[in-house]
Parts: C-alpha cells; sequence; structure tokens
C-alpha cells in the first residue's frame, strides 16, 4: 500500500494536510467496504450479463431505483445450477467492494440462486416452449370471433371487480348480447381446476358464441393460475371461442397464447368481443343515406333510359322496320337468283372440261394406240429376228467350210486312215510306238478296219 503524503500549505503553521492518490483512496475505499459489511445478500433483477473467454461473470442486478455492477469469477460460477438470463431475479451472496482501476462499487458474488419469481418464470417460459412446440400456439388454430354475438360467457369470479368491468363495457357498447357466467376461483390452489371445470361446462353445453376468461392485475404469483398447462389445453380444447382478459397491458400468460384473441385488460376483452352501438347506429345511418342517394340516382337512370327508349321506339316505327326488311328480302332474293346462276354457269363449264378431258383420255382411244404400237414392235422384231438368223446362218456356214478344210476326217477321202490303239484309244502316229504283232484299228472315211502288225519299216 503506498504512503500518505504530508504537505503543510504555504504560509501556515498548522498541522500538515493528509493528500491521497487515486489509488490509495480507492483501495482505502475497498478495505472499507469489505471489512466493514462483510457478507451480504441481495435480491435483484439481472441485467447487462456479459461473459467473456476468462469464464468469468459481469452483470448488474437492479431494482426499481437503483443497481449494482457485480462480478463472479469462474471458480464460483461454475457451481450455478442454472443459466443466467437478462430479466431472471436472482438472489446472490457476496461481499462489496471496491474495483480500485476505475474506482467502480461493486459486489463480488460468491453464490448465485434463482429467486421465487425467477423460477416461476423459468417454470413460464418451459411451459411456454413445449406448449408452442406441439403447435397449441399456431396461429391457424386460432377462431375468429363472432361480429354479432347473441350471448357472451364470462369465465371469472362472481366477486371480482373484473367482471363489473365487463358488463359495464358490454351494457354500454352492445346491450342487446345476453351474458352468462360461468363462477369459479381466479387465485389460489383452486383456481387452475376451477377454470379448467368452467371452460369444460362451456363448451359441453354450447350455449354461448364466445367466452371471456378475465381477471384483474396482480403479481406473477396471483396470476399463476393462468399459466397451468391443464388450462392452456382445455381453452384449446373448449368448443367455443375464447378472449383472455388477463392482469394489465404488461401481464402475459400461457392461457393469452392458447386463446384464440387476446386483450391486455378485462376491459378490453369485452369491448373486443362485441361491436360499439355507437358506431354501428351510425354506420347504419350513413349506410341507409347511401343507399337512398343510390336509389334516387338509380331512379333518374332509368327515368332517361325510359325516356331515350321511347324517343328511340317512336323514330324506329314498325311499318318503317317491315319496309326495309322487304326491301332487304327482295335484295336478297336478287342476289341468290344470281349467285345460282353463276353458280350453274361454273358447274356447266366443268362439266364440259371433264368431258373433254374424259374423251381425251378414253380407254378405247388407248388400246387402240397401244395395238398400233404392239404391231410395229412385233413387225420390227420379226425383221430383226430374220436379219439375225440370215447372219447367224452365214456365219454357220462359213465355220462350216473352215472346219471342213482343217478337219482330219476331210483327208480321209482321199485315202488316208487314222490309226490308234483298240486297248486306249490312243492315236498311232509313229511307228516305234506299236510292236510287232499289236492289233491297231484304222478308221476309213467309210468305215473301220482291224489289223495286225507284221512288221515294221
Amino acid at each position: 500500500m503506498f504512503a500518505r503524503m504530508s504537505i503543510a500549505p504555504p504560509g501556515s503553521d498548522g498541522p500538515a494536510r493528509k493528500v491521497y492518490t487515486i489509488s490509495q483512496l480507492n483501495a482505502e475505499v475497498r478495505l472499507l467496504l469489505e471489512r466493514g459489511l462483510g457478507v451480504v445478500w441481495v435480491e435483484g433483477e439481472l441485467s447487462n450479463l456479459s461473459q467473456p473467454a476468462s469464464g468469468h461473470w459481469y452483470f448488474s442486478l437492479k431494482d426499481r431505483a437503483a443497481q449494482i455492477r457485480c462480478a463472479m469469477f469462474r471458480q464460483r460460477n461454475i457451481a450455478v445450477g442454472f443459466a443466467p438470463r437478462a430479466g431472471q431475479l436472482v438472489l446472490a451472496r457476496g461481499r462489496v467492494s471496491v474495483y480500485e482501476a476505475r474506482g467502480d462499487y461493486q459486489l463480488i458474488v460468491e453464490h448465485l440462486e434463482e429467486a421465487g419469481v425467477g423460477a416461476l418464470r423459468r417454470d413460464f417460459e418451459k411451459l411456454k416452449t413445449k406448449l408452442a412446440a406441439e403447435g397449441l400456439f399456431a396461429l391457424e388454430r386460432k377462431r375468429a370471433l363472432p361480429a354479432f354475438p347473441q350471448r357472451i360467457g364470462v369465465v371469472t369470479s362472481p366477486t371480482a371487480a373484473a367482471l363489473r368491468d365487463i358488463l359495464h363495457v358490454l351494457a354500454r357498447r352492445f346491450a342487446p348480447a345476453s351474458v352468462l357466467i360461468y363462477p369459479t376461483p381466479v387465485q389460489g390452489a383452486a383456481a387452475a381446476p376451477g377454470i379448467v371445470a368452467a371452460l369444460e361446462l362451456a363448451s359441453s353445453r354450447a350455449e354461448c358464441d364466445v367466452l371471456i376468461l378475465a381477471r384483474g392485475g396482480g403479481s406473477l404469483e396471483d396470476l399463476w393460475a393462468f399459466n397451468d398447462e391443464r388450462v392452456a389445453r382445455a381453452i384449446r380444447a373448449c368448443a367455443v371461442p375464447v378472449v383472455t382478459g388477463i392482469g394489465h397491458e404488461i401481464d402475459f400468460t400461457i392461457a393469452d397464447f392458447a386463446a384464440d384473441a387476446r386483450a391486455p385488460t378485462p376491459s378490453a376483452a369485452a369491448e373486443s368481443v362485441v361491436p360499439d352501438r355507437h358506431t354501428w347506429v351510425a354506420a347504419l345511418g350513413r349506410s341507409a343515406h347511401r343507399l337512398e342517394a343510390a336509389m334516387r340516382r338509380e331512379l333518374r337512370g332509368a327515368a332517361s333510359r325510359l325516356d331515350t327508349a321511347l324517343q328511340r321506339l317512336s323514330l324506329a316505327h314498325p311499318g318503317v322496320r317491315l319496309a326495309q326488311q322487304q326491301q332487304r328480302l327482295d335484295d336478297l332474293e336478287q342476289r341468290i337468283a344470281h349467285a345460282l346462276a353463276a353458280q350453274l354457269h361454273n358447274k356447266r363449264g366443268r362439266l364440259a372440261d371433264a368431258f373433254a378431258r374424259l374423251v381425251r383420255n378414253s380407254p378405247d382411244r388407248t388400246v387402240r394406240d397401244l395395238r398400233v404400237r404392239h404391231e410395229l414392235i412385233a413387225g420390227r422384231l420379226r425383221h430383226a429376228l430374220l436379219a439375225c438368223l440370215a447372219r447367224a446362218e452365214h456365219r454357220l456356214s462359213l465355220a462350216q467350210r473352215t472346219l471342213d478344210a482343217v478337219s482330219p476326217l476331210a483327208t480321209l477321202a482321199r485315202g488316208f486312215a487314222i490309226i490308234t490303239r483298240p486297248a486306249d484309244g490312243a492315236l498311232i502316229g509313229d511307228a516305234s510306238r506299236v510292236n510287232v504283232g499289236d492289233e491297231i484299228e484304222a478308221r476309213l472315211d467309210r468305215g473301220r478296219l482291224r489289223a495286225r502288225v507284221l512288221g515294221k519299216g
């Protein structure tokens, strides 16, 4: 700790003044606070929560009039059994101290727990999340409220001020609607079962067009019956549309989320289920005025159209129209006659052309032409065939003369013979090819001779 400095004021023989540095002053204050107050318990609403990477928690605790900075170090906050969040009411135990670097007054928290309301809010959020996940609060499940309810049911305490407010609003805004009260406790242990029973009774009877579930303002504990899961499910199971008017405008309950419509107060709930009589009377007066004006305009328009029709009728006399139609009939008759004559002339021309084409393309003429062509082709074929035969005979004759000139048979007529060996038919042109005593055959010009070789020369 830094030493104090004593400085005597200039021109004075009095005692020296004690002057602190900022660090000394903050250290003195910290020691005084920590030793003087010791361990304290503080209840407040948690806000400005910061959780840096170091693991320490820094937050503020506040009430309606003030707030205090808090720090809870990692070795302490790991034992906290819930996740703190802004708006949560907590109870903290710790020591009052000073953060010397900034001179901030703070509470070093050693233990943190949820306060009573904080626990209720946690249960509220848990149930809200559960029912929302089931689709109990889905917008598509909300039912429309009737525009003109004939009977309105009110589920509330018969002695509550909220009921008087509702009846006053309904009588003022829409007196024709009757009111049926389903009495039930709205606070305490019997409230939730009573509300469920009243909703089930109204649903089974189905004698009302809409239900108002209402209660006046109060603390979270006072309104806790409307955060009961059984009440929420009874609202959704009810056969009649349900409007809630519970507490004040800032109060929200599970029943508000489950209802078909939510109003901030019981009086507002009554206003939401019925139309305003004065507004509707004024609207009906304006509609009647507009209807009367529209009828007058329509009558004036109809009268004008009637005058126009009468004028057109006087101008378009039936006799004039008959004469015009007669003239048109004559014109059409002439046009038809001309059209028929032209069509007949056209048909005759087409028939003559067809007959001429038929004559030109007659089968008899085609047959005659083919017959003449056949005879011409047959004559040409006979002529060509005779010429071809003559040429073939001439070539054959030449070939025969040539063959006779070179044929060995022609020499036989001049006394020659063809010698062969009878055994194998081989020609013998050389005497060395036969032996004495061999049999030979000689072919003459006419006939054959067989001889035996007697000798060779």
